[in-house]
């Protein structure tokens, strides 16, 4: 697909509501994660899971553990959660990622809402 990040995000909230609707609150977030990633490729989505987020410092790559949950199509990250309510954490997590990883465009998104649509957050770096 020739689509702009901007426009992946759009793809990528309509998956996760499909997946909302189908699996509704209250399970884990790694549900939700292997159930978005199989959704985005059933629609031809490149996307891949857990992806390793290495850390610069002093110019060596060091692996300190953090994992991105999804990233679509190599330009969008996506981080998942199923929690009671987003925090201010949340948001400031992602932009880390986003900055780590030299992207743009994020999708925050909790699965832990009667709505989807009341869980959703974009978060731009830059």
């Amino acid at each position: 697909m020739a689509l702009i990040p901007d426009d992946w995000t759009g793809e990528i909230i309509g998956a996760a509501i499909d997946v909302h609707r189908h699996l509704g609150p209250g399970l884990l977030e790694s549900a939700y994660e292997i159930c978005l990633a199989a959704e985005l490729e059933s629609r031809g989505v490149a996307v891949q899971r857990q992806l390793a987020l290495p850390v610069c410092y002093k110019g060596r790559r060091l692996d300190a553990g953090y994992r991105i949950d999804l990233l679509v199509e190599q330009s969008v990250v996506v981080e998942l959660k199923a929690v009671a309510r987003l925090e201010p954490i949340h948001d400031a997590e992602l932009l880390t990622y986003l900055k780590l990883a030299g992207l743009r465009y994020g999708l925050l998104l909790n699965f832990n809402v009667p709505v989807l649509k009341h869980g959703i957050r974009r978060i731009l770096n830059g």
